[in-house]
């Protein structure tokens, strides 16, 4: 580890049809015949592009032949075809932006209009021309920020500018909040539910895929100052993009270098005096910052342009003095760079190559208020992220595109004092300078105690006296013990990796009366963690003072001290215990075809997947039982889906019934890839494992041993992948001129969990307690690995194994209605969703903590009496969301200035009692004591505003002044209620919606 048509909008029609009866009518009319976008990702190589077709009043014309060229200040080279034998015409591979399209036929006339190409979205624009040649004026296709479209995906695109037109904020997770159907979270970690789990969602940056191998959640902090366009996609999606997702997918293409040297300086705030008191604390205690610089032109011209920028976050803190005194501040800070390169060689070629890199250092973040200073500790986090990507048009009808990218987040909690003393079971704990040796909790002199006698007390606080004198506190003259003094106790350093290639070929044909876009594409992808946990000297210690015996069979020696050392930094000999490797490889292949006839558009498209998880700690060995034999540190083969099993068809039909009005029907199946088996079930798992050392009077070491910790699993045979089965069924509506309307309504069916479970799940008592048991018809299916003890006699693991949840569903009805509107100088969008949630595997309610990284396919679903499926499991999930209305837009006044609004309500969170008494156990978590989702929290609702003024200078300078108020009326609804029935606080919130903040910026552009 580093140290550390479908449519576009229909405003667009609206604006266009506008322009075009408003320009002078003369021999060659540009007429928008249609605007649209393609029903899913078009390439996966962050580009965009335009198709249509010239038709003339002319029966007798022809149409072949025209010329068609495309010009933008984001491609260095403009692009040019021919219309073919119809008069139809492509152009593929289209960076994002806005490009200005001339039309010129064989007798010399032109036509030139522009339309926004956005990211993986196809533009389509029809034009009617005439005869005689003369000039006339540019017709300007302009339309909403948000994109929808009207065929069998899903599908959201907006730009950079409708970024910047509404209060979004400057966090990656922040556009989420723009999509219709998508919760408003506000979840650090785990991603917010639309239709699934928050684990399933895919999240893309320049294209790569920046989701935590094993966990699904979004990998660190990534930020919207470089992020030039985006598309969110929830559903209905085409075999185009190896879309796996079973929630939603989002991708972004980063800013790039034009034609002309363009840059800026940002400087943002938000002190902690704009912030309002947050709900049960005394005030807020945060100030914040946002640095950003950005730089890019044309280091060739029409050939190489070139984007560079720079991103610095900071988060202050004045930290309370603790028992001990004063200690230091909190400081969060990340220095983020990034450069991209576009090179165009030839007119059918595009290249970008980019690289971005980032650091993170936290100090102060945990001091408790009986610890020294010296205890504090921080974060790092190292990520870089590199792509490669390219495409080449290879003639009229084909193109192939291809991207390799690597991620790399290398992240860990250290502390800020970092100790020089190394553990080792042959040396020696320095009991006269204890602060030296690790985290030392202080003891305090303790009173009669049943457990104990006298004698025993005594001399433990004979014992405890001179350490609480030389390590204790003073509260009112009196020194007291039960502080904690030394350093933080632990280096916990989790990294990230994940390298993958895909590459895309697209051919289009006619076939007779049809017209096909056929799409062939092939991914290979492998993520890895790297996790080590390693102790701050001798970790956490503690005094004894002889209360214990020792742990070693047959010895009664008093235990002075003990401390809990991770195994991987205890020296025991000359073998050093390895870090633990976790590996998942992915294979994806993809063919589809769009083929239109008439009215009609029919998808047909498959995705075929294959999963391989690899472990740590065995390899293959024949003639055994299991296959394997132990082999700490070495890399084994876990478990391999088959190909058979993970065939997910996309099926679609679009009818246009009137112009561009539309019905769409989709099927689609999605086999979901997040996964935490590589690591869960590997065998070296209980590597990680702390060690308890103890020690006598003069710090010598009595005896080790390993503490309890998690092994390895067997996989139960013949597992189906988890299967996510969705229909979709909608219209899009033009009413009038400026809106438009889409409806759907969709289906979503998930099965086959994937959970770890006792072997012996099925056949579990329940006598004595006061709930069903098990159905008869799963108890009647035994064991889910009958040789399981033979395979543990021979290489050890858990009596837990990895089998299919038994009856294990969610299902998901959802209700849409969207509204769109574009003004002169206004543009709204509103929207409804209506949806139910239900079903009897909660994978965002399996811990205790559900903000938070936690296991997929190994969580407390399933551990014993309380967790199964059949006890009280089945009802509405935590993600059920069954109201969400979201308007939004922004206002442009006459002085230079921008007004934004978004307005959002949304149901509250279910939730359930837990109670761990009626199933026989003491700890309730996620043990349900009443139907799942029985309870829910309030609604929310909030108001967001912005107000950018510009201030223009001579020359391209401009001032920008930007004021945003999140959550105006400080709506700080409580949420997350404590589900704890033995708790004294059960149904009292334990989080609340942000307060209200206001973040002022001054941006100098130029």
């Amino acid at each position: 580890m580093k140290q550390h048509a479908s449519t576009l909008a229909m405003s667009y029609i609206a604006k266009a049809t506008n322009n075009a009866l408003r320009a002078k009518k003369t021999a060659l009319t540009g007429v928008v015949m249609a605007a649209a976008l393609a029903s899913a990702p078009a390439f996966a190589n962050l580009t965009g592009s335009i198709k249509g077709k010239v038709s003339s009043p002319e029966a007798q014309q022809s149409l072949a032949g025209i010329t068609v060229t495309a010009k933008s200040n984001v491609m260095p080279k403009p692009r040019t075809v021919v219309t073919r034998e119809d008069g139809s015409y492509d152009l593929p591979q289209l960076k994002p932006g806005t490009y200005e399209l001339t039309f010129t036929d064989k007798n010399g006339v032109t036509q030139t209009m522009t339309v926004d190409v956005l990211l993986e979205q196809t533009s389509s624009l029809n034009v009617t021309m005439g005869g005689a040649k003369e000039n006339v004026e540019v017709i300007t296709v302009t339309g909403s920020k948000l994109f929808r479209e009207g065929k069998s995906a899903l599908t959201n695109s907006l730009g950079e500018e409708a970024i910047n037109s509404v209060p979004v904020g400057q966090d990656y997770r922040d556009l989420l909040k723009l999509v219709p159907g998508v919760e408003l979270s506000e979840n650090a970690t785990l991603g917010p539910s639309a239709g699934g789990s928050g684990v399933d969602n895919s999240y893309g940056f320049d294209g790569v895929d920046v989701s935590l191998p094993m966990f699904g959640n979004l990998a660190s902090e990534p930020s919207t100052h470089d992020v030039a366009y985006v598309t969110m996609d929830r559903g209905g999606a085409k075999a185009v993009g190896f879309n796996r997702s079973g929630g939603f997918s989002i991708n972004t293409v980063s800013k790039s270098g034009t034609d002309e040297f363009h840059g800026n300086v940002e400087y943002k705030v938000q002190p902690k005096s704009l912030v309002a008191t947050p709900t049960g604390q005394e005030s807020y205690e945060l100030d914040k910052s946002w640095l950003t610089a950005s730089l890019g032109g044309p280091l060739i011209e029409d050939t190489l342009y070139f984007y560079t920028s720079y991103f610095r976050p900071e988060e202050t803190r004045t930290n309370k003095d603790t028992a001990y005194g004063e200690v230091k501040d909190y400081k969060s800070v990340r220095d983020e760079y990034f450069g991209k390169l576009t090179w165009a060689p030839t007119d059918d070629i595009l290249i970008n190559i980019s690289q971005r890199t980032s650091e993170k250092t936290i100090e102060g973040r945990s001091i408790g208020a009986y610890e020294t200073d010296s205890v504090s500790a921080g974060d790092i986090a190292n990520q870089d992220i590199f792509t490669l990507d390219g495409s080449w048009i290879l003639g009229d009808a084909t193109t192939l595109s291809f991207q390799y990218s690597k991620f790399e987040l290398e992240s860990g909690t250290t502390p800020d004092t970092e100790l020089s003393v190394v553990p080792s079971l042959t040396g020696q704990l320095d009991i006269s300078n204890l602060a030296e040796m690790g985290y030392f909790s202080v003891p305090s002199l303790l009173d009669a105690d049943d457990n104990y006698t006298a004698e025993q007390i005594a001399a433990f606080n004979a014992g405890a006296a001179p350490l609480i004198a030389q390590y204790g506190y003073t509260e009112n003259g009196e020194l007291l013990g039960g502080g904690g003094v030394g350093a933080y106790y632990q280096y916990d350093n989790i990294d990230f990796y994940r390298d993958s290639f895909e590459l895309n070929l697209e051919h289009e044909f006619s076939w007779g009366d049809t017209y096909h876009t056929l799409h062939v594409g092939g991914e290979w992808k492998e993520g890895k963690e790297v996790l080590s946990r390693l102790s701050n000297g001798w970790g956490s210690i503690s005094y004894v003072g002889g209360l214990d015996e020792s742990l070693e069979e047959g010895s009664s020696a008093p235990v002075i001290y003990r401390a809990r050392v991770q195994q991987m930094s205890l020296v025991a000999g000359e073998d050093a215990v390895s870090a633990i490797n976790s590996e998942m490889e992915t294979l994806n292949f993809e063919i589809n075809d769009t083929i239109e006839v008439g009215d009609w558009t029919y998808n047909i498209g498959v995705l075929v997947s294959r999963d391989t998880w690899y472990g740590q700690g065995l390899k293959s060995a024949s003639g055994t039982i299991s296959g394997y034999e132990l082999a700490p540190g070495e890399k084994y083969k876990m478990y391999q889906t088959d190909w058979s099993d993970m065939i997910q068809p996309r099926l679609g039909a679009t009818w246009n019934y009137a112009d561009q009005d539309s019905v769409f029907a989709n099927f689609s199946m999605y086999n979901p890839e997040a996964s935490s088996l590589a690591r869960a079930a590997s065998w070296d798992r209980n590597t990680r494992a702390e060690i308890e050392v103890e020690f006598d009077e003069a710090g010598n070491v009595i005896y080790a041993e390993p503490r309890q910790g998690s092994s390895g699993k067997v996989f139960a045979d013949d597992l189906t992948p988890r299967q996510i089965k969705e229909f979709t069924l909608g219209t899009t509506k033009y009413v009038g001129s400026d809106l438009v309307l889409r409806a759907h309504v969709r289906h979503r069916k998930a099965s086959h969990f994937w959970e770890d479970m006792p072997n012996n799940a099925r056949l579990t008592d329940y006598s004595g307690v006061d709930a069903e048991g098990v159905p008869q018809h799963i108890a009647d299916k035994g064991l889910y690995v009958d040789n399981l003890d033979e395979i543990r006699n021979e290489i050890g693991g858990s009596s837990y194994v990895i089998a299919e949840v038994d009856g294990g569903e969610t299902k998901y009805w959802e209700a849409s209605i969207e509204a769109e509107y574009l003004g002169e100088n206004s543009y709204i969008n509103a929207s409804y969703v209506w949806s139910h949630y239900y079903g009897n595997f909660d994978q965002d309610n399996t811990t205790a903590t559900t903000d938070a990284n936690t296991f997929i396919g190994s969580s407390n679903y399933g551990d014993g009496r309380g967790r199964y499926p059949w006890d009280y499991k089945y009802g509405t999930l935590s993600g059920d969301k069954p109201h969400k209305v979201k308007v939004y837009g922004y206002y442009t006044v006459p002085w230079d200035a921008n007004i934004g609004a978004y307005f959002v309500f949304q149901s509250g969170k279910p939730w359930e009692a837990w109670d761990g008494s009626i199933y026989g156990y003491s700890s309730g978590t996620t043990r349900y004591s009443e139907p799942a989702g029985s309870r829910r929290s309030p609604s929310h609702w909030q108001l967001d505003l912005n107000y950018t003024q510009d201030f223009r200078f001579s020359g391209d300078m401009e001032l920008q002044f930007r004021a945003d108020i999140f959550n105006v009326f400080d709506r700080q609804t409580g949420y997350n209620n404590n589900p704890y029935v033995s708790s004294e606080t059960f149904g009292e919130y334990r989080n609340y919606y942000s307060p209200r903040r206001v973040q002022l910026s001054f941006n100098f552009k130029f």
